[in-house]
């Protein structure tokens, strides 16, 4: 990049103020201004989207790549999983191989199950109804109010027993 020291800078000056004049350079030195900072945050924007593109390129490359080890892992399990599968029912079958009560057809001494065990159900709530965590006999020693009533209702309660509901 360009080397500009304080001995360049002032004799760029002075030739600008012999050729410009004395009343137009600060107009001029004005758009210069706002024209070199246009430059800098274009040349900054172009900077930071090649960034971007740049980090977005290592980020597909970083999401292949786990993806890939990924898939081994889980080709690996997958591998171990039937191998402990097939080596559990080679021993299993060689281990029940000799067994029978003496029936002769075969079959074992146990009964399966007559039903299968009741399935859950959740309980029987009212989730629209919000339930504090202040107990109720706190909530009527203190006065706090544990119904909601509206605002007719609340001014009929509390009036006074001689007077009557304006019409």
């Amino acid at each position: 990049m360009i080397d500009f020291g304080f001995d360049k800078i002032a004799l760029i000056g002075a030739v600008a103020l012999i050729v410009i004049g004395p009343e137009k350079l600060p107009k001029v030195a004005r758009t210069i201004g706002h024209m070199f900072g246009k430059a800098q945050r274009y040349v900054a924007d172009v900077k930071a989207e090649v960034n971007r593109s740049i980090e977005l390129d290592e980020l597909k490359k970083m999401r292949t790549q786990f993806e890939d080890a990924a898939r081994n892992v889980e080709q690996t399990v997958r591998s171990e999983v039937n191998d402990a599968k097939s080596a559990f029912d080679n021993d299993w079958a060689g281990a029940t191989a000799g067994l029978s009560d003496g029936t002769s057809d075969g079959s074992s001494s146990y009964e399966p199950l007559a039903s299968p065990p009741p399935s859950y159900t959740r309980p029987k709530k009212n989730w629209r109804l919000k339930k504090g965590a202040t107990p109720q006999w706190y909530k009527q020693r203190q006065g706090i109010r544990t119904k909601a009533q509206s605002g007719a209702a609340r001014v009929a309660r509390f009036r006074p027993p001689g007077l009557k509901a304006p019409r």
